[in-house]
């Protein structure tokens, strides 16, 4: 998608489509007001004859008015004036692209981004709408042989009020892009079965990655190596799958050489039938997707791999499969993790925490500034947070407030859940150090209680993407969160010269 940012005014843009903005009840945008002017007050009539309100999710496409340059004319609903925020700012964005992929147009000129969006100035208004139309041009088609049909659509233009603002607009432009990049790279990951999408397929796209990138080394750790580092809750997640494991590691340095990283961990399930507990049949094949806390790190390191931030970030992909066999782990059996500690395996589909757990520790080696790790964990985060927001979880609250922050200006929102000690309680073992488990109550707290007892030497944080990584139904696949909000966060790491505002 060639994207293009210009000053200009409505009625002369000879495009095949012209968005304009209108508000409830029939009101229009400013730059609505000058086509309607220009157009002799042809969009006021038709407005005023009922076809459209103004409400958020909106649409109406008018064809060839007489006093203006362009083919069409794509009237979007923005909702009420006074609550026009980011997220109806955002919902405006996604009606626009899904009316405009639908047309015929080969080209448009947006006029969205020059509404007022709280107090938010140009760059972040671009950044989102680079992001959004990126996202909606999205196919997961790369296994078909015959491909899904590519809408007309090559060119779009954003406005923007003034060309003062040009500078910031193309900052937030190239953000945006970098981080539809990366969610991108995380969909098809995501979305690839688990016959291709393997820990060896992970990691020699980790290597890929890393050799387009001028200050990224990768390199991916095997059994043995594992062995020989005391890994015994990862490895004991691989006993019962043909596919080796790996520990990928991926090491950005964009910063100075004394600069602590950031170490993001992220889960690499490539296909998990929840071992000898195994699970339901119904809608297991979504299973491939417990790889997308995977995806989401290796999508995060490519947008800020592509952006040249000035961190150190290292990624950390523990990777294999959990499936059923002769050799796999069992219900009761007993493994050591790197740390010392003994964990009993009560339920062999709680795998994740266990690659995670060693993963963690591994991490230390690192002297880390903060650690981030990215998993699609626990149904538990399903029922109790929905498809909206990713659980999050701390022992730090400077670093879940930056996470909160981030998700907040990236639109990839997190909710804090208590970290609290009365619920270490729950993964008493008679046996071991630790059960894997905790019970029915409080799932997604109790496994991020499991994780910080192998975190107590560094600030960290839990994102459990279970309930956003991906949808079901007849919108099926990977979604590419949370992307944006790690890239968000580590932008922000980066002072004020990267964040917009």
């Amino acid at each position: 998608m060639n994207i293009t940012i210009k000053h200009g005014f409505p009625e002369q843009q000879k495009s095949g489509c012209v968005i304009l903005g209108v508000f409830e009840r029939r009101k229009l945008s400013p730059a609505a007001e000058k086509m309607d002017r220009a157009c002799a007050g042809q969009l006021s009539r038709v407005l005023k004859s009922g076809d459209m309100d103004g409400k958020a999710g909106e649409s109406l496409m008018l064809h060839r008015l007489d006093g203006s340059a362009c083919e069409r004319i794509l009237l979007v609903g923005c909702g009420k004036q006074k609550d026009f925020d980011d997220g109806v700012y955002r919902k405006a964005l996604k009606t626009a692209n899904t009316a405009l992929l639908k047309s015929g147009a080969r080209d448009a000129f947006s006029f969205l981004t020059e509404l007022d969006v709280a107090e938010h100035r140009s760059g972040w208004k671009i950044r989102q709408a680079a992001e959004l139309v990126e996202h909606s041009l999205y196919r997961a088609d790369q296994l078909k042989s015959e491909k899904d049909d590519a809408p007309a659509l090559r060119k779009i233009t954003f406005a923007i009020a003034s060309a003062r603002e040009l500078k910031e607009a193309k900052q937030g432009l190239a953000i945006g892009q970098a981080i539809a990049g990366g969610s991108a790279l995380a969909r098809e990951l995501g979305n690839l079965p688990a016959n291709i999408c393997t820990p060896t397929y992970l990691a020699a796209q980790a290597g890929k990655l890393g050799k387009q990138s001028g200050k990224m080394k990768v390199r991916a750790l095997g059994q043995k190596q594992m062995e020989t580092l005391g890994m015994g809750a990862l490895l004991s997640v691989a006993k019962g799958s043909r596919q080796p494991p790996r520990l990928i590691e991926m090491n950005y340095q964009g910063g100075k050489k004394t600069d602590k990283p950031i170490v993001l961990v992220g889960k690499g399930i490539t296909f998990d039938s929840g071992g000898i507990s195994i699970k339901p049949s119904a809608a297991m094949d979504e299973m491939k997707y417990d790889m997308c806390g995977a995806a989401g790190v290796i999508g995060a390191m490519a947008a800020i791999s592509e952006l040249k931030l000035p961190l150190n970030v290292i990624a950390l992909v523990p990777s294999c499969e959990n499936l059923p066999d002769g050799a796999a782990s069992k219900p009761g059996d007993i493994v050591t993790s790197m740390s010392g500690q003994t964990i009993e395996v009560l339920n062999t589909d709680a795998e994740g925490r266990l690659i995670l757990c060693d993963a963690l520790t591994y991490s230390e080696k690192f002297n880390p500034k903060t650690v981030i790790d990215v998993a699609t964990l626990t149904g538990a985060c399903v029922i109790a947070l929905g498809k909206h927001a990713c659980g999050m979880l701390s022992n730090d609250d400077k670093l879940a407030d930056a996470l909160l922050d981030a998700g907040k200006d990236s639109g990839d929102r997190a909710w804090r859940m208590p970290l609290w000690d009365d619920y270490q309680e729950q993964l008493k073992s008679n046996f071991a150090d630790m059960a894997n488990i905790g019970g029915r109550e409080a799932g997604t707290i109790t496994a991020a209680c499991f994780l910080s007892r192998f975190t107590k030497k560094f600030k960290w944080a839990h994102l459990d993407i279970a309930g956003v990584a991906w949808e079901g139904g007849a919108n099926k696949g990977a979604t590419g969160r949370p992307v944006a909000l790690l890239t968000q966060y580590l932008l922000n790491q980066c002072g004020k010269n990267y964040k917009l505002t």
